[in-house]
């Protein structure tokens, strides 16, 4: 499992450097986002920019890390493929999360940590 953390003064960007999320690194997945993520700020950013396939294994990993974020911090998206902001949209999952069209749109306004 591949992930990136970036540090931002009001936020974490998570970038996921795999091209599926399914059934095979579901677990993994979730537990990874949720070890980086534990001592998170109120914002916690998901770089899905290289996903480009989610199956229904995945976008249940995506809920379960919202969920064990609690209520004080939210999890958003970013940079979803087509394919990929196709299954929010049929599961309507797309108004549960915050989605951005891409990474600096997510992080806009927001001053990097030094």
């Amino acid at each position: 499992m591949q992930l990136e953390r970036q540090d931002f003064g009001e936020a974490i960007m998570i970038t996921v450097d795999e091209a599926r999320i399914d059934a095979a690194i579901a677990i993994q997945f979730k537990d990874s986002v949720r070890e980086m993520a534990g001592d998170a700020p109120a914002r916690v950013i998901l770089d899905m920019t290289k996903v480009e396939f989610l199956d229904s294994s995945g976008l249940g990993a995506v809920v379960a890390v919202m969920k064990q974020l609690g209520g004080d911090r939210a999890l958003e998206l970013a940079g979803l493929t087509p394919t990929v902001e196709k299954v929010f949209q049929l599961t309507r999952m797309d108004s549960v999360f915050a989605i951005h069209k891409d990474t600096s749109a997510a992080v806009s306004g927001l001053a990097h940590a030094s």
